[in-house]
C-alpha cells in the first residue's frame, strides 16, 4: 500500500454531475463483469441518484486522497435517531485494491461519531461489496430482499439493477442505544 491522507469533503454543487457520472462508472464494472453488458441506461439511473443526493438528511460526500478525488459517498444523517445510512458509496474506475475504499469508510465512520447504527445495501451479485461490507468493515448481513420478500423501503428502488431487485440490507451498531424512559 501507498502512503495515503484520505480525507473526505462536501461535493461542490458544481462537481454533482461528475461525481454521479463517476458513480455510474463504477457501478457499471460490477454489472457488466457479472452479466456481461449494461442494460439501456447508466446503473443507476440518474434519477435514483437525484432522489439521493437530493433526499432530506442527504449529505454528498467526496473521497480525497492526498488531494485527489478518487470517490465519492452519500450518507443519510438522522440528527435525532442518529440511525444513518450509507446510501451511496464509490471508488472512481483505477482507484480500487489500495485500500481506499477502508480508509474512506472510516474516514465516513469519524464525521459521523454521533451515529448508534449504520445501514447499507448492495446487490446480491457484487460480491465485492458484500466482501468489503462484512469481512473489511463489519457491517453484519441482516436481510435479503429477493421476489419473496421484497425491500419494501425503496419501492421500485431495485428496478434499475440487474439479478431480479436480489439484495442484501447490512447493518453495524457504533454504539448501543440508550434505554427510553
Amino acid at each position: 500500500m501507498t502512503n495515503k491522507a484520505v480525507t473526505l469533503e462536501n461535493t461542490h454543487p458544481d462537481d454533482i454531475a461528475a461525481f454521479k457520472k463517476e458513480l455510474q462508472d463504477a457501478f457499471a464494472l460490477a454489472v457488466v463483469d457479472e452479466f456481461g453488458n449494461l442494460p439501456d441506461g447508466p446503473i443507476p439511473s440518474d434519477e435514483v441518484l437525484d432522489r439521493a443526493v437530493e433526499a432530506p438528511g442527504a449529505v454528498v460526500l467526496r473521497v480525497l486522497c492526498n488531494g485527489r478525488k478518487v470517490g465519492g459517498a452519500v450518507v443519510t444523517i438522522d440528527g435525532k435517531t442518529h440511525h444513518n445510512s450509507l446510501d451511496l458509496f464509490f471508488l472512481k474506475v483505477g482507484e480500487h485494491g489500495r485500500g481506499l475504499g477502508l480508509e474512506a469508510w472510516l474516514a465516513i465512520e469519524r464525521r459521523f461519531p454521533e451515529t448508534i447504527t449504520w445501514q447499507t445495501h448492495t446487490p446480491y451479485f457484487e460480491k465485492r461489496n458484500i466482501h468489503f461490507y462484512v469481512n473489511k468493515c463489519g457491517f453484519k448481513i441482516v436481510e435479503f430482499f429477493n421476489k419473496h420478500h421484497p425491500d419494501t423501503s425503496h419501492p421500485g428502488g431495485q428496478d434499475d439493477l440487474p439479478g431480479d431487485g436480489e439484495a442484501f440490507r447490512f447493518e453495524m451498531v457504533m454504539k448501543p442505544s440508550k434505554p427510553g424512559p
